[in-house]
């Protein structure tokens, strides 16, 4: 299984909106991070889907190794 490509060794905090959608980077390609931008074509990774249940702040993973992906969990203190 190939390894993704850590985008940063931190969490992006991001206001997301209610209702709307997001589609979380999970190769650490994109240059639009946390967010994917069509760079895992060719590869085995997609991207992971969020629903923005509440507007809120909320911690999108950086290091994509997270446990709790798309969310922050920090795993990146330990990489």
């Amino acid at each position: 299984m190939a390894e993704p490509q850590i985008a940063q060794k931190s969490p992006y905090k991001v206001e997301v909106t209610a209702g709307k959608t997001y589609f979380w980077c999970a190769c650490g390609r994109s240059q639009k991070q946390p967010f994917c931008d069509g760079s895992h074509k060719g590869s085995e990774f997609s991207p992971i889907k969020y629903d923005a249940a509440e507007s809120k702040s909320v911690y999108f993973c950086g290091c994509k190794h997270s446990g709790k992906m798309p969310l922050c969990d920090g795993t990146h203190s330990r990489l």
